[in-house]
């Protein structure tokens, strides 16, 4: 199954931001137990190179694991030989996404406009984030696909249990979601990581029901 077809089938993309590596792969699990299978690891996370290593060697059989906030290509480059699958970046780099490419793994920079965003499909990226999605709302990524129906889009920032039904009726292929999920700077103690299973749970039922109803439609 390749990239995109993993985010489809798994929906729900969970953000670890900011997090001591220690606790990375704790956090994993904890998502995991919750049904969540899709986990972008963020670069300012400390020693990300041995976080992404730690976490694919534990889980990487069962999870699809990248890194986010990749702002250039030599970071794309060591959290590429560290085993991270997927690459996402706030920006359009043109040399992040090629080094991104040449390696074979999934590109997913971020990009706003329409012009931005046909710049960066036609430079390779694979799926293209959207941020940010709460103030751009849904009808944007409608509004987008339009005249641009063959760009996958990832929207991400502000979303929730609340409105994430908004974006994927409106096109996308999955749906970031952040500190909604796992919160910032967690001690994984067992409580935390089981309130953590308890809130992935939810995200991982609200997008099955989703498809079950007919809302989620695969994006491209």
């Amino acid at each position: 199954m390749d990239g995109i077809s993993r985010i489809k089938e798994n929906g729900i993309v969970a953000i670890i931001r900011g997090q001591q590596r220690e606790n990375i792969v704790y956090i994993l699990e904890a998502l995991l137990k919750g049904g969540i299978r899709t986990v972008e690891v963020t670069a300012d996370t400390h020693r990300i190179t041995f976080a992404i290593e730690e976490a694919v060697k534990e889980f990487g059989d069962e999870m699809y694991i990248g890194a986010g906030t990749v702002l250039d290509p030599e970071t794309a480059k060591l959290v590429i030989n560290s085993g991270a699958k997927f690459v996402i970046s706030p920006t359009t780099n043109i040399e992040t996404i090629r080094l991104t490419k040449r390696y074979g793994v999934l590109s997913m920079p971020a990009a706003m406009t329409p012009t931005e965003i046909l710049t960066a499909f036609e430079a390779g990226a694979d799926v293209i984030k959207l941020f940010p999605a709460r103030s751009l709302g849904a009808s944007y990524i409608k509004d987008v696909r339009g005249p641009l129906p063959q760009v996958p889009i990832l929207p991400t920032g502000g979303i929730g249990l609340e409105n994430m039904n908004e974006f994927f009726r409106a096109g996308a292929i999955g749906v970031g979601i952040g500190s909604s999920l796992v919160k910032g700077n967690m001690t994984a103690t067992p409580e935390e990581l089981m309130e953590l299973t308890s809130r992935a749970k939810l995200y991982a039922d609200k997008f099955v029901e989703l498809k079950q109803k007919g809302v989620v439609t695969s994006g491209v």
